[in-house]
Order: structure tokens, then sequence, then C-alpha cells
């Protein structure tokens, strides 16, 4: 997780029974707490993005040394209560070849909820109902700029910035019917992070390569490039039917290679390590656990 020094990554991190966020060091290694330098007001990554105070975070702590090594402090998805979080499905040509699903002149949007995830390093939980948990890595765009009807030419101003995730899937849940959300909502089956990228570090986010590894092995690998439906678009259609806000999470989608459509279908298994890597953005690492 190595930045440049002007690099804005931000956390939300749980420190000696204490929860703040802060900014990571220019070598990735320690993390600056944001709290006493910029007040209650803006005590969290969502607060500051609704004030529109990155520049005033960027200015407080530039040239700061950390003030908790990262190896000390618990990660916390960046955005730990998003009012929504929003989920394209096949929404990578490989994807929706894997499934046989055919082509859609819209979008497929579900939600999550802010409790079915976690942060990095902190365990994806198999739920106790199911044998077929399954990964889906995928980029997350963060808002920064609410807004109604935002036109997809304008879609990127609206944008604070990127992360990975990991859409934890419960699948025979998600077959129950023909919506998905019971099998995507289960507590603690999606992993967010490690850090929020801003969207000023990120000149080119089609040119990202998404890979997911499952125990080390690479199990689903693309271009963001490869989108059915592209950011703006994404931002555009689903602006439309509800406002987005500061902090609300936009997940773009998973390429082929799902355990589902292996054959034989591969499922997770307690103990199993799943780590999504996006280039310039970072990696996210979570160990399956099975339920207590």
């Amino acid at each position: 997780m190595r930045t440049t020094e002007a690099a804005m990554r931000l956390v939300t991190f749980r420190h000696n029974g204490r929860t703040g966020f802060g900014r990571l060091t220019g070598d990735g290694d320690a993390v600056i707490d944001c709290g006493p330098l910029l007040g209650p007001e803006l005590g969290s990554v969502r607060a500051v993005l609704a004030a529109g105070a990155l520049e005033q975070v960027r200015e407080a702590t530039e040239g700061r040394t950390g003030d908790a090594k990262l190896a000390d402090v618990e990660l916390l998805p960046p955005i730990p209560d998003p009012a929504k979080i929003l989920c394209a499905g096949v929404n990578y040509r490989t994807h929706r070849e894997e499934t046989s699903r055919p082509e859609s002149a819209y979008p497929t949007i579900f939600p999550r909820y802010a409790d079915s995830q976690v942060g990095h390093d902190q365990p994806l939980v198999r739920p106790a109902e199911t044998e077929t948990f399954d990964y889906e890595g995928e980029l997350a765009v963060v808002i920064g700029t609410g807004g109604r009807r935002i036109r997809a030419e304008d879609a990127f101003t609206h944008i604070a910035g990127y992360a990975c995730y990991q859409d934890g899937s419960v699948r025979d849940w998600q077959r129950h019917s023909g919506q998905w959300v019971a099998g995507k909502t289960f507590p603690a089956t999606g992993g967010f992070g490690p850090a929020l990228v801003t969207a000023d570090e990120v000149p080119d986010v089609a040119a990202l390569d998404l890979v997911t590894r499952v125990n080390g092995e690479v199990r689903q690998a693309a271009s963001v490039g490869d989108l059915i439906f592209s950011i703006p678009e994404l931002i555009a259609y689903i602006s439309t039917f509800t406002p987005l806000a500061p902090g609300d999470v936009i997940v773009t989608g998973t390429p082929g290679g799902v355990g589902l459509f292996r054959e034989p279908p591969v499922f997770l298994q307690p103990g199993d390590v799943v780590e999504v890597e996006i280039s310039g953005i970072g990696t996210l690492r979570n160990t399956i656990a099975a339920e207590a």
C-alpha cells in the first residue's frame, strides 16, 4: 500500500478503543489522525465529503508524520455508514458471458446495507445458512458531490474517489427469487477498502486493472475499461431514480471467473484468503470465517 507523498488515501480506523479517520503517510505505513486537526464537525470521511473539505484535509496533513503505525490500527470500511450502497450486477462482458444472460439496455442495480461490509483485514463471515459463499472483486466509486439526474458528461465531477470492494455473494439465497438482495446483504459478507483514494490521484479510471485472488490463485482479471456500463453511465442512470449524496457508494460490477461458474463450482471456505487488487488503488484482503 505504498503511495506518493502527494497522494490522498483516507481511512477510517479504530485504535485504542477510539474510532476516527485519517490520511495514510506517503510510505503507507502510518496514519495521520485527522480528528485533532480538523475538529468534531469534520470527524469522519463522510462529513468531510459533505462539507466539501477534502482540500482542507490535504492542507492540514501535508508533510506530517503518522500518529499511529498502520499495523497497530484496525481498518474499517473507508465510509462505514454510507446512506446508500448501490451495486451493478453483470456489468463485465466476461461475467455476462459466463452467466449466459442476454444483453440489456439498462444496468442491473441492487442495494447492499452498511452492516453487510467490513474493512481491510477484517474477516468476511460465511453465513451458517449457506455452503455457497462466493467472491466478486470490484471497483467501488465514492460520491463526493451529490445530485439528482447527473449527466454522464458531468459524472466525474461528482466522484470523491475509489476503493476496492469484495461483493461477497450468498449464491443460494441470491437465487431464491428474481431479486438478489437476500444473497447480498448478510452481515459482514462484503469487504470495502483498504483506503479511499481521491479521484485526483486516478487520471484514467478505465485504465485500471482488477485482479481477484483466492489463496494466492488468480481467479479474476480484467481492465475497468471492460465495463459494459461505464462509471459515468452508472452515475447518470442511478441518480435519475434516486438522489446521490456525499459518501454514497457505487459498486461497479465483477469480471468473469466467479466461483459459481467454474467447472466444477468452487465456493469460499473458512480460512480462505481473498484479495482484490486494483492498480493504483491498493489491495483489499479478507479472510473467510464461519459464522459462530
